[in-house]
């Protein structure tokens, strides 16, 4: 189950961050700032893509937008989507609570510089009801993740 990975990882990783489960769903950028009572840039959604033959996840402020030249200055090819088969056949996770914490493959994550001007953010954890409080930085430092600048 993938909600039960993301507790496993924080209970291995970060046993001081907490795993929030609401009963209305979180799934959209929209439906999760409104029931975070926060504004939509600090959601941290978590993009699955493809490079060449690498997936990787992208995570970036919810209301940014990919910039496909920036993504191909950075990767060296173009990236497209995944599909919700795919994302779930290689996170674990289902489209709408897709994070970078227990991953079902070791993924490359990246986060976008636009998470910064955030003292703390809110991905999903695992599930479309669940997300996690976390400061971008942790989170980079969790998940091993480098920055980078890819939205707009």
């Amino acid at each position: 189950m993938s909600l039960q990975s993301v507790r496993q990882f924080f209970a291995d990783h970060a046993p001081e961050i907490d795993v929030i489960e609401l009963s209305q769903s979180t799934a959209t950028v929209a439906l999760a700032a409104a029931a975070h009572h926060v504004e939509p840039g600090q959601i941290a959604k978590t993009l699955s893509l493809k490079v060449k033959n690498e997936v990787v996840l992208v995570v970036a402020k919810g209301d940014a937008r990919l910039d496909n030249k920036k993504l191909k200055a950075t990767f060296g090819a173009k990236a497209r989507m995944l599909s919700c088969d795919e994302v779930v056949m290689l996170t674990g996770h289902p489209v709408g609570g897709v994070c970078p914490f227990g991953l079902e493959n070791p993924l490359a994550v990246y986060c976008d510089i636009t998470l910064k001007q955030y003292e703390e953010v809110l991905p999903a954890a695992g599930s479309i009801h669940s997300a996690v409080r976390i400061a971008p930085e942790r989170m980079a430092e969790l998940t091993s993740a480098k920055w980078i600048d890819v939205c707009i």
